[in-house]
């Protein structure tokens, strides 16, 4: 063809070899990987980071061991395997998307010790729900003023402190090899960077740390006296960073490579971020296997009603303060109930309790670990009470539910006693939130409104925000997606006359068996 001829166009295709009928590629679009690990389920979201959009989900369940009565263990590798697997599935089943970074919200109080050098677990995690240092923490209530003020945490089996302290005592050479420097601990999410990193890095966040009572609320740092009190070498711990740190890089197998780890905290502290609470007289309970109720507070609350001060989060240099309360069984106790009653599932239940106006008189106390926040009575135990020839199997559910609700109620009242002043509302997240009966004898026991954001998987959104914030993925805060709201409807006699109940029940389940 000569030069400067007009070379003949193909049917079907344009200058520059574009094709009208197949659309110009798109830009992948960058998402936050946040893992919420929890007790009983890890869930992994891919949450866009300039919208808050979930883009897709994961979801791997996992067991708890009950070795004997009070104990509770999980195998370290099946958490992570946990996560890991969710992980795989939400990245395969989710096109289009690049991961920005990795976010994790976990379980907290839980204890897990592994080797230095392989990153092998010598132990079952302890779970934050055992009991099996009950022994310890009757020793150490000599020291409770002074373990409170510096960590601002009760004496109870809850805390992670006693906890390690069994490992290493009971798990054979362990103390010798901490001594030595050749193990490691920490709670799940220090356990997760080691596993993500390839081992390369050991680090925690001021939220699951001051879980740990042995934390400082006043420096953030661990706190030499607590140390030494329960019997930790410093050595073994993690390095304690602010919240939205860049932790680390992905080196596991399995896991894409390279990704950057930049934001870490305790499931429920996620949580309340991902409600969009960051200031002071808001607050959520998050109701999962157990419950927890917490707050921001404008600075350190030192509560007098039963309730635990603790650190929500570090943004930078700006320290989150928080007031707590905790229940060990919550949705846990519908899962029993259901088991006991032999239903079919959580959902029978619910639509049991629903079938029946009220209890008819029976009261159940989920005290099945114990009784946590504002009572802490370790030697609690559970109670049914109330029931007469005319009970039906419904007036139980329905007193399962009460119950839940109830335990709640006690630390809402005792967060208003500490505040000075009572809280306009209650926001509700959780698996368990999802039930509107609970929803609703939540709102009539304590006689205001609870709020139900329609996104329950509030902790992977809380801990994904402060990511997309963190590694400046987003200008502009994350709209808020809409909310149920539930209105008091029980009359003020008949809510009087079941706290009434309630309270004679809850005495009766911390009275000494025998």
């Amino acid at each position: 063809m000569a030069d400067g001829a007009t070379r003949p166009q193909r049917r079907g295709h344009r200058p520059g070899g574009a094709r009208p009928d197949r659309p110009a590629p798109l830009m992948a679009r960058a998402a936050i990987l946040a893992v919420d690990q929890g007790t009983t389920n890890t869930k992994a979201l891919l949450i866009a980071a300039d919208s808050g959009e979930v883009l897709g989900r994961a979801s791997h369940s996992l067991g708890v061991t009950i070795p004997r009565p009070g104990w509770a263990e999980q195998s370290a590798e099946a958490i992570w395997g946990s996560v890991a697997g969710a992980f795989a599935e939400v990245l395969a089943t989710t096109p289009g998307v690049e991961v920005a970074t990795i976010a994790i919200a976990n379980q907290r109080e839980t204890v897990l010790l592994w080797d230095a050098a392989s990153g092998e677990p010598v132990a079952p995690a302890i779970s934050w729900q055992c009991r099996r240092t009950s022994d310890r923490c009757a020793a150490l209530r000599p020291y409770e003023a002074a373990i409170v003020a510096a960590t601002g945490l009760g004496i109870d089996p809850l805390a992670s402190s006693t906890k390690l302290a069994w490992l290493l005592d009971e798990t054979p050479g362990a103390r010798a090899r901490a001594e030595a420097g050749e193990l490691r601990a920490g709670t799940v999410d220090s356990w997760l960077l080691s596993r993500l990193t390839g081992g390369a890095a050991h680090a925690t966040d001021p939220s699951n740390a001051s879980r740990t009572q042995l934390m400082s609320l006043d420096t953030l740092d661990w706190d030499p006296a607590m140390l030494a009190l329960f019997g930790i070498p410093a050595s073994i711990l993690a390095t304690i960073r602010p919240s939205d740190s860049r932790f680390g890089e992905t080196r596991a197998a399995g896991v894409p490579s390279g990704l950057p780890i930049h934001t870490m905290m305790g499931d429920s502290h996620a949580a309340l971020l991902g409600h969009g609470f960051a200031d002071a007289g808001q607050a959520k309970v998050t109701c999962g296997t157990g419950s927890s109720l917490m707050g921001v507070t404008p600075g350190r609350v030192h509560s007098s009603h039963g309730l635990w001060s603790t650190i929500a989060w570090v943004k930078g240099d700006q320290v989150f303060h928080a007031l707590e309360g905790n229940v060990a069984v919550s949705g846990h106790a519908a899962a029993f109930a259901v088991r006991l009653m032999n239903l079919k599932d959580e959902a029978e239940l619910g639509a049991l309790a629903a079938s029946v106006d009220g209890s008819d008189g029976v009261t159940f106390v989920p005290a099945l670990a114990g009784l946590g926040a504002p009572h802490w009575r370790d030697a609690a135990r559970g109670q049914l009470t109330g029931m007469s020839l005319g009970t039906k199997p419904a007036h139980v559910a329905r007193a399962v539910i009460e119950g839940i609700a109830l335990q709640i109620s006690d630390i809402v009242f005792a967060m208003d006693a500490d505040l000075g002043t009572p809280l306009a509302t209650l926001s509700v997240d959780g698996g368990a939130a999802s039930n509107d009966l609970l929803a609703q004898i939540l709102a009539d026991a304590i006689g205001r409104p609870v709020l139900r954001p329609h996104q329950l998987d509030l902790g992977a959104r809380g801990v994904a925000r402060l990511a997309a914030e963190a590694a400046g993925l987003v200008s502009a805060p994350w709209p808020e997606g809409p909310r149920d709201r539930f209105e008091p409807a029980m009359r003020e006699a008949d809510r009087a006359a079941m706290h009434s109940r309630w309270r004679a029940a809850v005495e009766a389940a911390a009275r000494p068996a025998g």
